[in-house]
């Protein structure tokens, strides 16, 4: 069944094209959140393992809301990480380590790249697309990210 909506098809085409990026995005995040959480060593072992739990699950609700998002629009959400790897503007690590603040340095650059990419989104689905509740909802991801990043910068001096 159409969705009616009072967005245009091509709209929400276009809308859900960056929101499924979006998606990956987030699903990447998550998985590297979760092998920071099983895999970090080191001194802050304890409080690095809890502080990584307490972002993936924030991922995790994140990843769902993105989802149901599409299909609040009209689409179907991609659930592979073939296609997620495909469409992900991150990448996975480069390099092997189990350093807390290694995966922290990590970690941080994705969330601001996920940050600039809601940003530059927030407008154009307003006004070119017309879809003013994906613009604000996607504002809110851009917060929580911003908020998830300060997180990650503050264990920095």
């Amino acid at each position: 069944m159409k969705t009616k909506i009072g967005i245009t098809e091509k709209n929400t085409e276009a809308v859900a094209e960056q929101l499924a990026k979006l998606l990956a995005d987030e699903t990447l995040l998550y998985i590297k959140t979760r092998n920071a959480h099983w895999n970090v060593t080191g001194d802050n072992f304890h409080a690095n393992h809890i502080f990584f739990e307490e972002q993936y699950k924030q991922l995790d609700e994140l990843i769902d809301s993105v989802a149901e998002r599409m299909r609040k629009i009209g689409h179907y959400a991609p659930a592979t990480m073939k296609i997620y790897l495909e469409l992900t503007h991150l990448t996975e690590y480069s390099e092997r380590t189990n350093d807390g603040l290694g995966y922290m340095k990590d970690l941080l650059s994705d969330h601001e790249s996920i940050i600039e990419f809601l940003r530059g989104n927030i407008t154009p689905f307003a006004e070119k697309y017309k879809d003013y509740g994906t613009s604000d909802f996607i504002t809110g991801l851009m917060e929580t990210h911003e908020e998830m990043a300060w997180m990650i910068r503050s264990y920095f001096r």
